[in-house]
Formats: C-alpha cells, structure tokens, sequence
C-alpha cells in the first residue's frame, strides 16, 4: 500500500535501528479513514479464505481487526487477552508469547467457547517483528484445531525475521508495508 508507506514516511518515527514509532495513526491516535483502506485491503488479500473470525492480541491489534471485520461481512474478532480477568471462568487456549516492545514475557489466552475447530481464522496485527505474538496466537489456533488461513500485518520489519519464522511454519503471510531497515533515521522500505 503505497499511501500506507506514505503516512509512515510523514508520520513515522525511526527509533534507533529497530523501532518506528507509528503512534499518531496506527496504535494510539488512530486515523479512522486509513484504517478504514487497511480493512478493506486484508478483505481484498484474503477474500477467498472464507474467513469466520479475526484474531488478534490485546490491545494495538483490536481496531485493525474490527475494522477489517467489516469488509468480511462483519465477522467476529477475537482478542487474546494478556491477563486473566476474573470474569474469564470457563477453560482456555493459552500460549507464551514474548513483547519485543515491552520487554516482557506473558500468557496469551483465548476462552475456548469462542475458538472452535470449525472457525478459519485470520490472524491480523499493527506490527510483525520477530513473530513472537503470531506464532502465539497460530498456537492458541492449532489448540483448537481451528484452520490458521493466514496472518496479516499492517507494517512488518522483515529486519527481525518474524515473517521468515511464520513462513518457515507453513503460515501465509501479508504485510501491507514491510521495512527492510531502518539507519540514520531513515525508514527502508522492501
């Protein structure tokens, strides 16, 4: 997505040589309109998946899903959730997932009332870096003997290996911008 690379480009951030900062747009203020043609281009990608629900880990995740979820029809999103709220009574799927951002180890967890070996899941993300929140949740999928039809992300740093480490595992992936490197303060794109 050429506009997609635009806004990073004018907005984005490079933060040493691993991280751009996306936030007046992507993942704390949010460009409803461009989110809006993000939506809509995972539809296009992965129209012919027969996609029944979208997931994705709490928080950065939720509003591309939700809106990607309306250009499949309005299907259901799922969120794995970081910690175990006390309202979370009934069984689940759970898997260990490192945040590169955060530094920080945890279990994600998806109820397994709503994660179904029937469902054809779609895997959809703010940022693919080295894979770690992916192969989780694809993890949390094979649990449930659910069918992983793919994983989407919005900007993926193919620098850090994460998109290779999925591929490696047989996963389909898109990513609507992928940088090659960042230096100088410069955003590379593939």
């Amino acid at each position: 997505m050429e506009a997609l690379k635009e806004r990073i480009i004018a907005d984005g951030v490079a933060i040493g040589t691993e991280i751009v900062k996306v936030d007046s747009f992507l993942n704390h203020q949010i460009d409803v309109a461009r989110l809006d043609e993000i939506g809509q281009e995972f539809a296009r990608i992965f129209a012919g998946c027969k996609v029944s629900k979208i997931l994705t880990v709490e928080a950065s995740g939720i509003a591309i899903a939700c809106m990607a979820a309306r250009h499949f029809g309005n299907i259901p999103v799922l969120f794995a959730k970081k910690t175990a709220p006390n309202t979370m009574t009934e069984e689940f799927y759970g898997a260990e997932v490192k945040s590169f951002t955060k530094g920080t180890t945890s279990v994600v967890r998806v109820s397994k009332k709503y994660l179904c070996k029937e469902d054809k899941i779609l895997i959809l993300d703010d940022f693919l870096a080295h894979g770690e929140a992916a192969l989780g949740m694809a993890e949390l999928v094979e649990q449930a003997g659910a069918e992983l039809v793919g994983v989407g992300a919005v900007i993926e740093k193919q620098f850090q290996g994460g998109g290779k480490r999925l591929k490696e595992k047989g996963c389909w992936v898109e990513s609507l911008a992928v940088i090659e490197s960042i230096c100088d303060g410069e955003i590379r794109f593939l």
